[in-house]
C-alpha cells in the first residue's frame, strides 16, 4: 500500500471543507488530492484555501483518476448512491456521509457495490467520535445503568433550512437532514434497531414553504419501539435560531447518562444585569474534533484492512427509520419497518 493515501472530496460546502481541511493537514497516512464542485468558482476557491491545485467539475472524471486511493461523498443526499456505487466500481474507499441515502434499495446496491469493488465503505455518523458520546458508550457497555430501557435523543439546529430541502421527495426531511445522527445515536446505544416508529411533525417557523410545499415540517418528534424491547424518542427541530442543541439522555435499569454539551465556552459570566454563558451556535464548532477522529478512522481502517466501526448496514438502517418515520407523518399512523 502506498505511503501517503490520496483523497479527493467530492462537494465543497460546510462539511466537505472540514473534512478537506483534515485531510489537508491533520490525517496521518493521508493528503488532500483533489476537490469536486460542479461550480468551477467554487472549486477554484476551495483549493485556493486548502493549499492545492487540483480540481474536478465533475466527479466522473476524479474517479477515472489513478492516483485518488479514497473519496468523501459530501454531496445533496440525492447523488449519493450514484457516486458511492461508481466509486465502489472504480476501486476507490469511500467515506459517505449522512443521510446514506434516499431509501433503503439505494443503501442495499451502495454497500454491494463496496463490497463487490473490494473497497471500504464508511458512513460519517461523527458523533461515534466525539469524546463524550464515547465515554457515555463505554459506561452503557461497562454496565453501570444496567439494561438500556430509554433513549431519548435531540437535535435542534439553528439556520432555515435552504429552499431544496422544502421539498420532502428530495431531501427526506428533517429525519434526514437533522435525526439521521439522532437515529444512530438510539442505534448505537440501545445496541438494537428500531423496529415501529410513530411520527408526527409540523412547520412553525418557515412561512415561505407553507403553500408549495404544504407536507415540509420543521419540528418532529418519534417515538420507537426497538427491537430488543427498549423504546426510543427522537426530537428534532430547524430554524430554532438560539443555537445548535445536541442532547442525548440513556435511562437504564439501574440509572441514566446524560450526554450533551451546550456551552461555547466553560464560562459563566455573573453581573448585575443577570448569568450569562454562551450557546453553542453551530455543529462545525461542537463536533470538530470528532470529524477529525472520524476522517483519521477511514484511513486507518483502510491501512489495516479491517471493517468501519460505521458500515452502510448502520446507515441503512437510519435511512429506513427516516422513511418510515415520514410515512407515519403522512398517514397519521405507526409503521412497523
Amino acid at each position: 500500500m502506498k505511503e501517503i493515501l490520496n483523497v479527493c472530496v467530492i462537494g465543497s460546502g460546510r462539511a466537505g471543507m472540514i473534512h478537506a481541511r483534515n485531510f489537508t493537514r491533520s490525517v496521518s497516512g493521508a493528503r488532500l488530492y483533489a476537490m469536486v464542485d460542479p461550480v468551477e468558482e467554487t472549486a477554484e476557491t476551495a483549493c485556493k484555501e486548502l493549499g492545492i491545485g487540483k480540481y474536478f467539475l465533475d466527479y466522473r472524471d476524479a474517479l477515472k483518476d489513478e492516483s485518488v486511493d479514497a473519496v468523501v461523498v459530501v454531496t445533496p443526499t440525492v447523488l449519493h448512491k450514484e457516486i458511492v456505487v461508481a466509486a465502489g466500481a472504480a476501486g476507490k474507499h469511500i467515506l459517505c456521509e449522512k443521510p446514506m441515502a434516499m431509501n433503503e434499495s439505494e443503501c442495499a446496491e451502495m454497500i454491494e457495490a463496496a463490497e463487490a469493488g473490494g473497497v471500504k465503505l464508511q458512513l460519517a455518523f461523527m458523533r461515534r467520535f466525539d469524546e463524550s458520546f464515547q465515554y457515555a458508550k463505554e459506561r452503557i457497555d461497562a454496565g453501570e445503568i444496567g439494561d438500556v430501557v430509554l433513549v431519548k435523543s435531540l437535535t435542534h439546529g439553528p439556520s432555515i433550512p435552504r429552499p431544496w430541502m422544502y421539498d420532502i421527495k428530495k431531501s427526506n426531511g428533517p429525519l434526514a437532514e437533522v435525526s439521521s445522527h439522532d437515529i444512530d445515536t438510539l442505534h448505537w446505544y440501545s445496541g438494537s434497531y428500531v423496529d415501529e416508529v410513530y411520527a408526527v411533525a409540523g412547520n412553525y417557523r418557515c412561512p415561505d414553504a407553507r403553500e408549495k410545499y404544504p407536507d415540509f415540517y420543521d419540528n418532529v418528534i418519534m417515538s420507537c419501539r426497538l427491537k430488543s424491547g427498549a423504546q426510543g424518542m427522537i426530537e428534532g427541530a430547524q430554524g430554532v435560531l438560539y443555537g445548535y442543541d445536541s442532547r442525548v439522555e440513556i435511562l437504564g435499569t439501574k440509572g441514566i447518562i446524560h450526554v450533551g454539551k451546550t456551552r461555547n465556552f466553560s464560562v459563566l459570566t455573573c453581573t448585575p444585569n443577570g448569568i450569562d454563558t454562551p450557546f453553542v451556535k453551530s455543529w462545525q464548532n461542537l463536533f470538530l474534533d470528532a470529524y477529525l477522529r472520524e476522517d483519521t478512522h477511514f484511513i486507518e481502517s483502510i491501512r489495516k484492512d479491517e471493517t468501519p466501526i460505521v458500515t452502510g448496514r448502520d446507515g441503512l438502517e437510519a435511512v429506513k427509520v427516516v422513511n418510515a418515520g415520514n410515512l407515519s407523518i403522512s398517514e397519521k399512523r405507526p409503521v412497523k419497518l
